[in-house]
């Protein structure tokens, strides 16, 4: 997998994850006035294989 970063239509910056068949499996869900915000965001995500994942539709009795 690996991490694009790029410019959008607007100027501003933006990253996308790309797996290894070239399909785009996350984005930036917003664009960053600055690269090194937009770069931070990719750490962040970099770092989220420890968030836990949590079922949303399990129902609470």
């Amino acid at each position: 997998m690996r991490f694009e970063l790029y410019r959008d239509a607007g100027g501003q910056w933006r990253w996308r994850l790309r797996a290894r068949n070239g399909e785009v499996v996350a984005e930036s869900g917003e664009g960053y006035a600055r690269r090194e915000d937009c770069e931070h965001g990719i750490a962040l995500v970099r770092q989220s294989t420890e968030a836990r994942v949590i079922d949303m539709t399990a129902q609470i009795a």
